[in-house]
C-alpha cells in the first residue's frame, strides 16, 4: 500500500513539473504588455527590454522616411508624453499625421523599436456611422 502511494505521489510530482514548465515557457516568450505611451514614459526605465503593445497618436508632422527605404522614424504621444519610434517596414494605408496607433516592439534608451509588420493603425473616419447611413435591422429574425 505504502509502495503504490510513493509511486502516485512521484508520477503527480513529475506531471506538475512538466506543465508548470511547458506553461512558463510557452507564456515567457508570447506575452507582452499593451501600455499607453504615458503610462510607459512615466517611468521608461522599468520597461525597458520588454515587449510591449504601445498604444498612442502619431504626432504631427512627426513622420520621417529614409529615402529609397522603407525606414521610417516618427513620434508617439499620448497625454502629453511622447516617445520616439522607428519602423522598417510596410506601413498601413491609415498610417498618417494624428492616426491612432499600435506599435509591436521593445523599448530602449534610444526609443521604440517596432518589429516586422508591428504598426497598427486605425482610421476612425471607417468605425464612423454615416449619416443617412445603413439602420439597424427591426423586426424579428
Amino acid at each position: 500500500m505504502k509502495h503504490k502511494a510513493v509511486k502516485i505521489g512521484l508520477t503527480s510530482l513529475v506531471l506538475a513539473m512538466t506543465f508548470g514548465g511547458l506553461l512558463y515557457t510557452t507564456m515567457a516568450e508570447g506575452t507582452e504588455y499593451y501600455k499607453h505611451v504615458d503610462e510607459v514614459m512615466t517611468q521608461p526605465g522599468e520597461w525597458y527590454g520588454k515587449k510591449l503593445q504601445l498604444h498612442g497618436f502619431v504626432v504631427p508632422d512627426s513622420i520621417m522616411k529614409r529615402k529609397n527605404s522603407l525606414d521610417y522614424q516618427f513620434k508617439v504621444q499620448s497625454n502629453g508624453h511622447i516617445v520616439s519610434a522607428t519602423y522598417t517596414g510596410v506601413v498601413p494605408d491609415t498610417f498618417k499625421s494624428d492616426s491612432e496607433v499600435v506599435l509591436k516592439g521593445v523599448l530602449t534608451p534610444e526609443g521604440f523599436t517596432t518589429q516586422p509588420n508591428g504598426v497598427m493603425a486605425k482610421c476612425p473616419s471607417k468605425y464612423e456611422a454615416k449619416p443617412g447611413g445603413a439602420t439597424a435591422p427591426s423586426g424579428r429574425y
